[in-house]
């Protein structure tokens, strides 16, 4: 198990023993790792004997660890520090490393048709692009002339749009944005026009693609739902056709957050008491329970894009799956 410098060992055993470092009062039982079964389903998707793995934890710097995303053609996972405003490298086999400083406190991140890095920065208020070399470009920071709120997590369709979510009420002082509702928005690939899908989201959160891009996945992560809307082929959203998807609520800690699909349209979300993983039909097939109180996002990845990695408040694992993710780009090759 890997750990930041400057976290001491009793803070490491702390944290993993879901105890409050302060005080050292206990914030929650130790949760023992385990795979739960819901459905008979599972048993194509996850193995129960399938170990999770605590790779490395005393990241998020108070804020959260999220935005994991696979670096294929680099053989390495990326993910935000929010709160020490870093982008962390993990390498299979050599352990951790910051890939950048001063990431404008970037939460999402992913990457376009080209390989490139997308991420949505809450402290510029922006979703930029990092171009190959090295440049920044602005994907979006305003709508309608006033300035978006805090966007949170992004998906890019094959065609090169991009789609994010973009909530205040994650903060208590809704009368500093300039947008007075939560959006979910789609920017062109061009991103020549941005264009308001969705506006009656509590906390618009994660977002992810079914595998034909067919349905776009939304949780409201203060109703505790995932919502999936048709995608029309302009790339917008069939309004008519929005319909809650799987509900996740429960008495243990953790609610709807980041997500992802697999190859065979699986729906992995955190939610209570760890990860779900859902049917295409919303089915709660199985729980990978990590032993966290909050799963912040996931992605997919490895070799074979069978390692599902997770982040919470302050830790990043994995676990093995027996059906591939859907892959993020690679740089195509001129």
């Amino acid at each position: 198990m890997a750990s930041r410098n400057g976290i001491s060992r009793r803070h490491v055993l702390a944290m993993s023993a879901g105890l409050a470092v302060a005080g050292g009062t206990r914030a929650s039982a130790q949760v023992v790792k385990r795979i739960d079964t819901f459905a008979s389903g599972l048993d194509s998707v996850i193995s129960t004997s399938e170990p999770i793995a605590e790779l490395g934890t005393g990241f998020g710097g108070g804020g959260n660890t999220e935005g994991p995303v696979w670096w294929s053609d680099g053989g390495y996972l990326l993910f935000s520090s929010i709160g020490e405003n870093r982008r962390i490298r993990y390498t299979p086999g050599k352990g951790t490393s910051v890939d950048k400083e001063n990431t404008n406190g970037a939460n999402g991140l992913t990457r376009d048709p080209q390989g490139r890095l997308v991420a949505c920065e809450g402290l510029t208020r922006r979703v930029v692009r990092e171009e190959r070399d090295g440049s920044v470009t602005v994907v979006a920071s305003s709508f309608q002339g006033q300035r978006i709120n805090k966007p949170n997590d992004v998906v890019v369709k094959s065609d090169g749009a991009i789609y994010f979510t973009d909530p205040w009420n994650i903060l208590p002082v809704p009368n500093q944005w300039d947008l007075q509702f939560n959006g979910v928005f789609r920017v062109a690939a061009d991103l020549g026009s941005i264009t308001l899908l969705v506006d009656h989201f509590v906390l618009p959160n994660g977002l992810a693609f079914s595998p034909d891009e067919s349905v776009l996945y939304i949780n409201d992560s203060r109703r505790r739902q995932i919502r999936a809307f048709d995608v029309t082929p302009n790339g917008l959203l069939a309004k008519q056709t929005e319909r809650v998807f799987v509900e996740l609520s429960g008495t243990e800690p953790g609610g709807p957050d980041g997500m992802k699909v697999d190859a065979a349209g699986n729906v992995y979300c955190g939610g209570p008491g760890g990860i779900y993983i859902m049917d295409p039909k919303g089915n709660k097939l199985g729980r990978i329970v990590h032993g966290q109180p909050q799963t912040t996002n996931l992605a997919f990845g490895g070799d074979d894009w069978k390692t599902l990695f997770f982040t919470t408040r302050s830790t990043f694992g994995s676990v093995r799956v027996k059906i591939a993710g859907v892959p993020v780009p690679a740089p195509k090759r001129s």
